[in-house]
């Protein structure tokens, strides 16, 4: 399986993506894989500013979710 990135270009697109976490974690327990791949390469191929609010932002509103992407940071 080749993982379809998505690069965050701006804070919408990062906040688009924290909804996402949100509402499956409202609904299961963990994220699926297919998202933490997804989301893993656009911690790789986003511009670092991008990252960074990522990271707070997923500190913020969805911070259980940290354990999937803590070692990308």
């Amino acid at each position: 399986m080749i993982p379809m990135t998505y690069i965050w270009k701006t804070k919408i697109d990062v906040d688009e993506c924290i909804v996402v976490i949100m509402s499956v974690l409202d609904k299961h327990p963990d994220l699926p894989n297919w998202l933490i791949v997804t989301i893993i390469g656009s911690i790789a191929d986003s511009d670092k500013k991008m990252v960074k609010y990522f990271f707070n932002e997923v500190e913020k509103r969805a911070p259980s979710a940290l354990k999937y992407f803590e070692a990308n940071q």
